[in-house]
This record gives structure tokens, C-alpha cells and sequence, in this order.
């Protein structure tokens, strides 16, 4: 072992066992049909779409082929644009530079790090197709404002809500709310099969071409239904369907959702109760960047340091505690790739900002068992950094 690499007790992240995941996996097996689409994958999105009143839920690979799925289904053309924020993770726009779409990032509010409503407004142009807005933390943007400025303009929106399953808003529950609406079940979410997303369709004129886009281009839904006598290549479309065995994976966590984020929960408030009693000047009171009545899914953790320096010196502190605490992202617009296929835009201070001050914290359902260590460790810490300030 590298001798500069700690010993890591303590995670970011360690993926939840529901229970039944194992069991459900061997009845899947069993039942003989692996390829997708079977008994799991139907019961998976039946449940989800109960969920969050979708009109159509589709499973993908991951949250990236839900998004792909989204951009391929809005018929975009090059020249078009679409807004973001940069502050988000590369998929978000990726899935719609690989339509030949150019990206125009806009900045974050400094309350909730989402996309800032005022900013969308001021970046459309003639051309702008989209708005893909990100709930991050499983904070909501602000749909109803959001919502507001894409019916004035007729512009679609793509809730890419991979970081917020379960969160409920005014206008519905995350992923629900926009067009399409995008989840993520990687390993790092409150919910996961490893790998794994959805799409969520909300307007039924889309609901057949994303079954053909979700069957490789083919109707073959229609002609398992009947509907059709053979089954043919009819549009656009790519392999986005996991398989029976990450249905059956994902059913069991699925079941188990208000459970998991109740734990989560727990762990969170316990973060908030501590942070929100501190009174270092060099740590934002979390009162002012998180609001204890904001409904989200405790997906994450966030501490803002007053500047970067500070932010890298907590993280290696803690990391010779054993506990892994990460930062991200790295805005979009300043990466080597978003630099050259991005639109020209203003300076992002706030994503700046925020990129360069945040810490995430640890949060998994069985943290518990080990969370006042770990507030006693992060104590040490900011005392140790506090010394360091005088």
C-alpha cells in the first residue's frame, strides 16, 4: 500500500442493502427471462410511475441513457440550444451535444446551488429547444418560475433528477414535474441496482416514440401487444433497456424508498443540528444555504469553507481521521471540452464559488451506527483549522 494513502474507516459512500435484493434476483432467474423488460423491469416501473404520476416510465442503463433518450426524442438539430447549469455532472450535457446542440451554461443561485430562474431567462435566444434543469441535493429548482419562462417561450424542459427521488414539490414530485424527467440508480444514490436510471415520459405525445427509441429503434412493443404482426426497424433508437436482473435488484430497493430516505434523514438532521450551533467564521452558517422546511430526500451534505484552501485542508484532516469527504464539480464551462463546444457566456461567480468552497459529508443509511464519531472528528477538525486561521 502507498504509504501517503490513508487508511478510509469511514466512506462518502457505501451502497444500502434493501433485503430482498438476492431473492428477487433468483426468482428472476428462475422465471427465464433476463433480457429486460420481463416481470421486474414491468413491476419496477409500474411502482415508479404509481410513484411520481408519470405518464410513461421507462428503465435505462443508467441516468445517462435517460437523458440521451430525452434529447434524441426532442428532435434536435445542430445550432440548436439548450440551458444548464455548469454546475452539474458532464451528462447532463453531453446526452445533448451528442445531438449537435450547443450548451449555454448559466449560473446557480447561492441559496439552493440550482439553476437560477432569472439567469434562464436573460440566455434565450431564438434557437433554444430545452432547458435542462438539475434538482441538486434533491432540492427542487424552482419549477413554478421555471415552468412560468418555458410557456412564455415554448421551450421543453428535462428535469434531470438523478440526486432527487422521492422529493415532492407544489407542482408534483421531482422527475414528474418537466416533459421528461431523468432518475439515476447509480451506487452513489439513495436508491440503486449499481448501475442504472429511468425515463420518465409526462406528455403522452411522446410516449410511443420513446418505447420505439427504447426498443432499438423497433416496435417490437406493439407487436408484443398485439397491435402489429411483425415487428421492424421505425425510427431512431439505441440499446437503453437493463436487463431482468437489475429490474429485480432495483424492485427491491424500490420498495423500500420512504425507508431508505427516513435513514437518511436521520443522519442529515443530525449534520444540520451541529453545523447549525458552530459560529466558526469560516464556515457559512448552514441556516443560510439550507432551509430545515425545504422538502428534499437527504441525498447530500453540504459544508461551504470560505475558501478553497481552507475546504482542501478539512478534507485532508478528516481523511487522517479515516472518514472520506469529497468535493464537486468541476463547472462545465471551464473544462477543457466546455470550452470549445459551449456558447460564449458571462462569468458564473456563484458556480465558481461553489465549486471551489463545498465539502460533501459521509451519508449513508447505516452512517448511524457511526455518526457521532464522526461529528466528533469533523469538531477536531474546524478547531484545528480555526488554529491555523489565527
Amino acid at each position: 500500500m502507498n504509504p501517503d494513502i490513508k487508511q478510509i474507516s469511514i466512506p462518502f459512500n457505501k451502497p444500502y442493502i434493501a433485503g430482498k435484493e438476492l431473492s428477487y434476483i433468483s426468482d428472476a432467474i428462475g422465471r427465464g427471462k433476463l433480457s429486460g423488460d420481463g416481470f421486474y423491469t414491468k413491476s419496477a416501473s409500474s411502482l415508479l410511475q404509481d410513484k411520481i404520476k408519470s405518464k410513461k416510465v421507462l428503465l435505462t442503463q443508467s441516468c445517462t441513457a435517460a437523458l440521451e433518450m430525452a434529447a434524441l426524442l426532442l428532435d434536435l438539430s445542430p445550432g440548436d440550444e439548450f440551458i444548464l447549469p455548469s454546475y452539474t455532472f458532464v451528462s447532463t450535457a453531453n446526452a445533448f451535444v451528442l445531438r449537435g446542440c450547443t450548451p449555454v451554461f448559466v449560473d446557480i443561485s447561492p441559496t439552493t446551488l440550482n439553476i437560477d430562474p432569472q439567469k434562464i431567462r436573460h440566455a434565450i435566444t431564438k434557437r433554444t429547444k430545452a432547458i435542462v434543469v438539475v434538482h441538486y441535493a434533491g432540492v427542487a429548482c424552482d419549477m413554478v418560475e421555471i415552468r412560468k419562462i418555458a410557456q412564455e417561450h415554448a421551450i421543453i424542459i428535462v428535469e434531470d433528477a438523478a440526486q432527487a427521488i422521492g422529493t415532492n414539490h407544489t407542482l408534483g414530485m421531482l422527475g414528474g414535474i418537466g416533459t421528461f424527467g431523468c432518475l439515476s440508480f447509480h451506487e452513489t444514490k439513495n436508491i440503486n441496482c449499481g448501475e442504472g436510471g429511468a425515463l420518465l415520459v409526462n406528455d403522452e405525445s411522446f410516449s410511443e416514440r420513446a418505447e420505439i427509441a427504447w426498443e432499438k429503434g423497433t416496435n417490437r412493443r406493439q407487436f408484443a401487444a398485439g397491435v402489429v404482426n411483425k415487428y421492424s426497424w421505425v425510427g431512431l433508437g439505441s440499446s437503453f433497456l437493463p436487463s431482468e436482473i437489475t429490474a429485480a435488484f432495483l424492485m427491491a430497493q424500490l420498495e423500500e424508498l420512504d425507508v431508505i430516505n427516513d435513514k437518511r434523514m436521520t443522519i442529515w438532521r443530525a449534520y444540520y443540528n451541529f453545523f447549525s450551533e458552530l459560529d466558526l467564521h469560516f464556515v457559512a452558517k448552514l441556516k443560510l444555504r439550507w432551509n430545515i422546511q425545504t422538502d428534499h430526500n437527504a441525498h447530500m451534505f453540504y459544508v461551504l469553507f470560505a475558501t478553497r484552501s481552507m475546504r482542501d485542508s478539512f478534507i485532508e484532516k478528516m481523511r487522517n481521521y479515516g472518514i472520506l469527504c469529497i468535493f464537486h464539480y468541476i463547472p462545465l464551462h471551464s473544462s477543457e471540452f466546455g470550452r470549445r463546444v459551449r456558447k460564449d457566456t458571462h462569468d458564473l461567480p456563484v458556480t465558481d464559488e461553489i465549486s471551489n468552497c463545498i465539502v460533501r459529508l459521509p451519508i449513508w443509511p447505516e452512517l448511524i451506527s457511526k455518526i457521532s464519531f464522526v461529528l466528533n472528528c469533523i469538531e477536531l477538525c474546524l478547531k484545528d483549522l480555526a488554529a491555523d486561521c489565527k
